[in-house]
């Protein structure tokens, strides 16, 4: 049973980052499909975590217990940010603050799910952070992969660019796609990409936190990543301007991306991991 409930716990976090993904797209482009469907992922998440939450504190009731744990009050502080977002994304029409507010929401839920178990027993130090190790290494690889994808989309981008500038025409520049074209394409790697590594991080700070080396927080590995992060979230604030040529966004994102491949080469000089 606990093999169980431990599958369907990764599942609801897996879930999550799904919604938030969906939520991005529409912060990128204002779509309303996407947004529709993390919503309905965020309330199957909300609906799974409120049954939990019902199922703790009856059985807590009948033991005549009245205290919660620090990680059960993280679970409800999880548990209100969704509900409050929900609220806002129904009555109030606040965009991105349904996004931004459930990335906190994910890292609290994860710090939940693997520093105790449902029962609220604690889990052994070593097992937790191979747990969110697993978690934060299929983020970042998905997140890698789909960024490499972005940085050759842009520099296609920026050779057809230089080579219609120049009219240097070519018969491997008639096979390339349209600008516009790449530069979509371009876009959806971003829209996917960067929540991704958003949440990796999300949860390499709470690894650290679980294992209590926050020291590690100024680890240059550490910091290069979220540089890398912000310069993304520069490239996203650019485009939703929508007044910055593609060029430039290209280039944007291939310095993002080479800080991000160098910080990854050197990993064996890093006390990170």
């Amino acid at each position: 049973m606990m093999g169980t409930a431990k599958w369907i716990y990764d599942a609801v976090l897996y879930i999550y980052a799904l919604s938030l993904l969906f939520y991005f797209s529409d912060f990128m482009h204002a779509n309303r499909r996407a947004k529709r469907i993390g919503t309905g992922l965020l309330i199957f998440v909300w609906v799974l975590q409120s049954a939990y939450l019902v199922q703790r504190l009856t059985s807590l009731i009948q033991m005549d217990i009245v205290s919660l744990s620090g990680l059960e009050y993280w679970f409800i502080f999880s548990w209100l940010m969704i509900t409050i977002t929900l609220v806002i994304h129904q009555f109030f029409f606040i965009d991105y603050v349904v996004f931004f507010v459930n990335i906190i929401g994910f890292a609290v839920f994860a710090l939940h799910l693997y520093s105790g178990t449902a029962e609220g027993q604690s889990l052994d130090i070593w097992q937790a952070t191979r747990e969110l190790l697993f978690v934060h290494i299929s983020l970042i690889l998905c997140a890698y992969a789909t960024l490499t994808i972005g940085a050759v989309l842009a520099g296609m981008y920026l050779y057809l660019h230089h080579r219609l500038k120049s009219k240097r025409w070519s018969q491997a520049v008639r096979r390339f796609p349209s600008l516009d074209r790449i530069e979509r394409y371009m876009d959806r790697t971003i829209v996917i990409g960067v929540p991704l590594l958003a949440l990796s991080l999300a949860i390499a700070i709470i690894s650290l936190l679980v294992e209590g080396k926050a020291i590690l927080l100024l680890d240059w590995k550490v910091i290069t990543s979220f540089l890398s992060l912000l310069i993304f979230v520069i490239y996203v604030y650019m485009r939703a301007l929508d007044k910055y040529p593609g060029q430039q966004l290209a280039k944007l994102n291939i310095v993002a991306f080479v800080i991000l491949v160098f910080n990854f080469m050197t990993s064996s000089l890093s006390s990170f991991h």
